[in-house]
């Protein structure tokens, strides 16, 4: 079992756990495996907003979600299926209830689904004491998903393969404006079209730059799903702005708190958005070595 730390000690059942969205400041698609997986290059920035969990011991081996999602089965809730595979990877025989606050959109490509799972995994490896490592907890979430390692990972990243192969990068500080478009996109959906771009040239991690890159699902998605593209213009006439992951929603970089507050008060009425910093790590890094 796991002996508390002083990095960790502050974070018991009683607190809550913070699930941060992310943005991909460039995302190219390199390629495509044999088992259909594309290959992929992109830059992973977290966000000081995002989802809020909290946790509760059960005096039996159950996992339940308290807060079931609308036209989601609980059983196949990234959530849970997070807190069974710790289980069953583990032997843990103590059971939990969850909870979560949800303020990032579904199928909005800023990895709320992800990120909750990475939350859930950090969060009760802490909590069951089970002691598995940062590598360890990787492995597991690389089995819900392709974003679920970046954030267990728990630094910006610079990402390739299907997402999974990371290296830590140092960003500056700065603050972002994000736009909510009211449609949920269908991540398959957007890999598979016909017309996608698959041949970006791949670059190394050393040659990247902030202002490098675009996102090469941004067109798909924007002819796919008018509310992108709608959105995506009333910002970009603002300020520089793209998509993140395979949409919905769009962001433009200011270097200061400020500079992003104008510009999310010139945005027309009716188009739901909001500000955050930038993170330099995800808020529960130290809960796993």
């Amino acid at each position: 079992m796991k002996r508390m730390s002083a990095a960790d000690e502050g974070w018991t059942w009683h607190s809550v756990y913070p699930a941060p969205a992310k943005i991909n400041l460039f995302l190219h698609v390199t390629g495509r495996r044999t088992d259909g997986y594309h290959l992929l290059q992109t830059a992973f920035r977290f966000l000081g907003h995002g989802d809020r969990l909290r946790f509760t011991p059960r005096r039996d081996d159950r996992v339940q979600l308290a807060t079931p999602l609308p036209g989601v089965a609980p059983a196949s809730d990234l959530t849970v299926r997070a807190a069974r595979l710790l289980q069953a990877e583990t032997g843990c025989r103590v059971g939990v209830d969850i909870r979560i606050e949800k303020r990032l959109p579904l199928g909005g490509g800023l990895g709320g689904g992800s990120s909750d799972a990475a939350t859930v995994l950090l969060a009760l490896n802490h909590l069951w004491r089970l002691g598995l490592s940062r590598r360890r907890l990787q492995e597991i979430g690389l089995r819900l998903g392709a974003d679920v390692p970046v954030f267990v990972f728990g630094r910006n990243a610079f990402a390739e393969g299907i997402g999974e192969t990371l290296q830590a990068l140092d960003l500056p500080p700065a603050w972002y404006v994000v736009l909510e478009p009211p449609v949920q996109v269908a991540t398959a959906a957007i890999f598979g079209a016909a017309e996608l771009k698959r041949d970006s040239l791949p670059i190394s991690a050393s040659d990247w730059r902030p202002d490098f890159g675009v996102n090469d699902l941004e067109a798909i998605a924007c002819a796919r799903y008018p509310a992108i593209a709608e959105h995506l213009a009333c910002l970009s006439a603002l300020a520089p702005a793209r998509m993140t992951g395979s949409g919905a929603c769009v962001f433009a970089e200011f270097a200061t708190r400020e500079q992003a507050t104008a510009v999310l008060r010139q945005l027309p009425e009716g188009l739901r958005g909001w500000l955050a910093a930038g993170l330099t790590e995800h808020p529960l890094r130290l809960l796993a070595d």
